[in-house]
């Protein structure tokens, strides 16, 4: 549960949280919430059964293909609580899902923790860069996700904004 805590406090945009209540239909991860027993019917054997209550907790779902931070985003974290076929589900909402959280897993696991945030941050955008181009009506535009996933303090700035900074400093001075 401490995880939830640093899904808060990073440089990355803050979740918001999102809410689910009615019939049980929100998986934990893929399946519905359920519990394992013993099968009256085949002694020494175990079943899956629907959970009539009960909480469930999923962390942050990832793998690694090809290289040890090649990461690859599974599923969010939830929490759940069934009672009698309903649920409460507490999922975390995030801009672009997928880079959101392979970023920040990245984040986390492979840059140098003894460095302040803005060192970390220039670390993870050279080593684990989030540019993809993306096509629609015909217009290939390219998309810098961390424009998108990381708080405006922490977002790589635009040409326009690093001239006009530079502008302001020289003419600040006259």
């Amino acid at each position: 549960m401490l995880e939830v805590y640093y899904y808060f406090k990073s440089p990355f945009v803050t979740p918001k949280l999102k809410f689910y209540f009615g019939k049980t239909k929100i998986g934990t991860p893929y399946f519905l919430p359920r519990k394992v027993i013993k099968d009256p019917q085949n002694p020494g054997r175990m079943k899956f059964v629907d959970k009539k209550i009960g909480f469930d907790f999923c962390k942050l779902g990832w793998k690694t293909k090809w290289r040890d931070n090649d990461i690859r985003f599974e599923w969010g974290p939830i929490f759940s609580f069934v009672f009698f076929g309903y649920q409460l589900a507490i999922t975390l909402n995030v801009p672009e899902q997928d880079h959101y959280w392979e970023s920040w897993i990245f984040y986390t696991l492979y840059t140098d923790k003894k460095l302040p945030v803005k060192d970390r941050v220039f670390q993870m955008k050279k080593e684990f860069p989030q540019n993809w181009t993306r096509t629609s009506d015909g217009q290939t535009q390219k998309i810098d996700m961390y424009q998108t996933t990381l708080k405006k303090k922490w977002r790589p700035k635009e040409v326009d904004e690093v001239r006009d900074e530079k502008l302001t400093k020289i003419l600040g001075n006259i």
